[in-house]
């Protein structure tokens, strides 16, 4: 077994893939080198001699230049390589047009909806269109758990600070956010709670909703009732009585929806992880299925390669604008573009944002890019769609339940418990963070470098998957962990 390993032919540098020490020749696969420095397990060392200036190559592309020369067998990291990025960019198209080998879809217990796909749970969401009765809904929760049982799969409050005070864009994305959860498949009945006189109360929260089935929706305004606690129950005991006997039914993996996400990454997350969830997204566009890649600042330094898989000249001119409007996000609030990776990220090896890029994207698999999503936009189009959304691992898969996942797939090489609004599912880049934090993670992809094959991980990722569809339980469901955190943009009035 190799003790390091270099990702692509063209690459100057290899990975660790346990610590090292200075002294040491270790194998990459192909060769050897000699280390002048110890090695973190994730971190670089150059397998030649490179200069200063000179363009350093991991995944087949630039991650960055050299700002000092840099010997055989030394660590390569912040001290002596630097970001090439900068701001806005003109690009041209060069289509691949990659096909997806077809697959029949494999099959899923879940519960069919009237409206859209179906959903893989089949809980009560309370919804607060306002900060200001985050309490009530919390006081509904803890009161609603009686209800649970039968069809009722769990009942669980979205707490939030937005609704009010909002403007243009950002209380736009508000609405769309709560709307698209009060309709979400895995809400087999969702209760939306608003206070009366806030800028997106329950009235204007209504037209994004668009068609749904009025049988599993109730609304409540607090200042209209005498005690909004007891007329709450009444309306979570009205549709926890439409779900009772609401039994799980096959359905096709065609109808998944899949958000692709990763944080706390590490030097080995582009290596295990990300490609195994790659094979995982071609295996279910294959069958027809959906999944959806977002963290836009996250794909600075690897966009053309996504670009270049847009099924047509129209996505790609969306996808130009995905990147350059993200760039302008940052710019018009004054901010460095490249404010990334973060400390974590350091720590694991990655050290630009050109590193971080190409490994994050892997996720994605080799699929052609069938949608572009913005904010708050439901998917439509099956096979690989990319959204609009932060990097932040709350706020972006969040919106990846938003645009219509019913799961999210969260890679993660230094370990994270949350768990957004879906089941989060949470996929080791190495064997001792999987040992280790076994309450936290669903599936350790660091077996890659214990023998196993890509294929072989990418397999038995879907059979998770399809488990995890049918209802057993992520660790984040497990651990009662359920958040919402809507994207934030603008002032506050």
């Amino acid at each position: 077994m190799s003790e390091a390993v270099r990702i692509d032919p063209r690459d100057m540098v290899a990975v660790a893939l346990k610590p090292l020490k200075a002294g040491e020749t270790v194998s990459w696969g192909d060769g050897t080198v000699t280390l002048k420095e110890d090695l973190t397990m994730g971190h670089k060392v150059a397998l030649r001699d490179i200069r200063k200036g000179e363009p350093v190559i991991k995944y087949g592309f630039p991650i960055g230049e050299a700002t000092a020369d840099i010997a055989e067998g030394e660590h390569i990291h912040t001290h002596n390589l630097h970001t090439l990025l900068s701001g806005e960019k003109e690009y041209e198209w060069h289509p691949t047009w990659p096909k997806t080998e077809k697959r029949e879809p494999a099959v899923f217990q879940g519960y069919p909806r009237k409206y859209g796909r179906p959903g893989i749970r089949n809980e009560l969401w309370i919804i607060p269109t306002v900060g200001c009765v985050n309490d009530v809904t919390k006081a509904l929760v803890s009161r609603a758990q009686k209800l649970v049982g039968g069809g009722v799969e769990g009942v669980y409050a979205f707490p939030h600070p937005y609704g009010c005070s909002q403007l243009g864009l950002d209380q736009d994305n508000t609405r769309k956010a709560l709307a698209a959860l009060a309709t979400h498949p895995n809400a087999g009945g969702a209760l939306i709670v608003g206070l009366g006189c806030e800028n997106s109360g329950i009235e204007q929260i209504r037209p994004y909703m668009g068609e749904y089935d009025e049988s599993r929706v109730r609304f409540m305004i607090c200042q209209q009732v005498e005690d909004e606690v007891e007329e709450g129950m009444k309306l979570l005991e009205e549709l926890a009585a439409n779900m009772r006997e609401e039994k799980r039914q096959p359905c096709g993996a065609d109808q998944l929806v899949i958000g692709l996400k990763c944080g706390g990454s590490d030097g080995l997350s582009g290596i295990t992880a990300n490609p195994t969830i790659g094979v995982f997204s071609d295996m279910l566009t294959g069958m027809g299925g959906t999944t959806i890649l977002t963290e836009v600042p996250e794909m600075f330094g690897a966009e053309t390669i996504l670009m270049d898989r847009c099924e047509s000249r129209e996505l790609f001119e969306k996808t130009v604008h995905l990147i350059n409007d993200f760039k302008g996000y940052f710019e018009s609030y004054h901010m460095p573009v490249y404010e990334n990776p973060s400390p974590g990220n350091k720590a694991g090896g990655i050290t630009t944002l050109e590193d971080k890029a190409l490994g994050c994207t892997q996720k994605s698999g080799h699929s052609a890019v069938k949608g572009v999503l913005a904010y708050g936009e439901k998917v439509t189009a099956p096979g690989l769609n990319l959204l609009s959304a932060p990097g932040n691992d709350l706020v972006a898969s969040t919106a990846l339940s938003v645009s219509g996942a019913q799961m999210v797939l969260f890679s993660t090489g230094r370990g994270t418990p949350f768990g957004c609004p879906v089941p989060t599912v949470k996929i080791a880049t190495n064997t001792p963070l999987a040992t280790k934090k076994k309450n936290w993670i669903d599936f350790n992809a660091g077996r890659l470098l214990d023998g196993m094959t890509l294929e072989q991980l990418g397999a038995e990722l879907m059979e998770t998957v399809i488990a995890v569809a049918s209802g057993k339980q992520a660790r984040n469901e497990t651990n009662g962990f359920h958040d919402l955190a809507i994207f934030k943009q603008g002032v506050t009035l």
